[in-house]
């Protein structure tokens, strides 16, 4: 059997669910003529490739939804992230970390999507963090070759995929909280939570206390609209209590998945993923 394509997004970040598509696909079953909707896009790859014809995506993060508003608009074509890449990545070859910090800096002052593209695919571990201020302030990865020619040739497919998916569809991009998205949902519409994991890393964007993720929950299960829940069960060291207490009345398929992704190397363990589903 031939293997799956995965579209994988320009975008990179903490907890990417790329390796997981299939998986996450196998379990939802859905009515095509409504919507899909997501009130933590993140970087938008199981959208992706679920490919839904209509679509609600919304994220916290404001320059995660400019980067794919500006695509869909064609306002940012692989084009333009070339030629975007190949100046400023000649620079941060001439002058290393410096000039990464000046790109941060100057993105932390006009929030351009182009900037933020460039500095998640030359920061520590191709992280997303921000400080309490709202500042961008990941470290560089210093490698200030960062952006060879096949990078950026990479780079550029991958917006040119994620365009072919979106266009001429139904999607709309939006910068919303969660609540907001979720009180938009309407009876077919299947809802995809990533929501940020409890008990790891939450400066993706904001906070994410206890209170929010019990109040998601309570969400979910009150919503007209199916919902599954992509989070992770344990590990070798802990079990994620709050998934048992609010999430046990939902249908979970579980798996093993390992992540590349994150600040210290020997913080990444196999981990088993648990896809909790509620169909209306």
């Amino acid at each position: 059997m031939q293997k799956e394509k995965i579209i994988v997004p320009p975008i990179k970040c903490q907890g990417i669910k790329t390796k997981l598509v299939p998986f996450i696909k196998e379990h939802i079953h859905r009515d095509l003529s409504k919507r899909w909707i997501e009130p933590f896009m993140g970087t938008g790859v199981v959208a992706f490739n679920v490919a839904p014809e209509k679509a609600l995506l919304t994220d916290k993060n404001q320059y995660i939804i400019s980067f794919y508003q500006a695509i869909q608009q064609q306002l940012i074509t692989a084009p333009v992230v070339r030629e975007f890449l190949e100046y400023h990545g000649g620079k941060l070859a001439q002058y290393g970390a410096d000039y990464y910090m000046k790109m941060r800096d100057d993105f932390n002052q006009n929030g351009d999507p182009l900037y933020f593209l460039f500095l998640n695919r030359s920061d520590f571990n191709g992280m997303i963090r921000f400080n309490r201020k709202g500042m961008f302030n990941v470290p560089f990865c210093h490698k200030p070759n960062r952006f060879a020619k096949a990078y950026i040739t990479k780079i550029c497919n991958q917006v040119q995929s994620v365009w072919e998916v979106m266009k001429d569809k139904d999607w709309v991009f939006k910068h919303c909280s969660w609540q907001e998205t979720m009180e938009n949902a309407e009876p077919g519409d299947y809802i995809y939570l990533d929501s940020p994991y409890i008990g790891r890393d939450t400066s993706y964007v904001g906070e994410w206390p206890d209170e929010e993720a019990i109040s998601l929950a309570e969400y979910a299960a009150a919503s007209p609209a199916n919902v599954c829940l992509s989070m992770w069960k344990e590990n070798q060291f802990r079990k994620n209590e709050h998934l048992y207490s609010y999430w046990s009345q939902f249908t979970w398929f579980d798996t093993t998945h390992f992540y590349h992704i994150g600040g210290k190397e020997k913080n990444r363990h196999p981990m088993i993923e648990v896809l909790a589903i509620k169909n209306v």
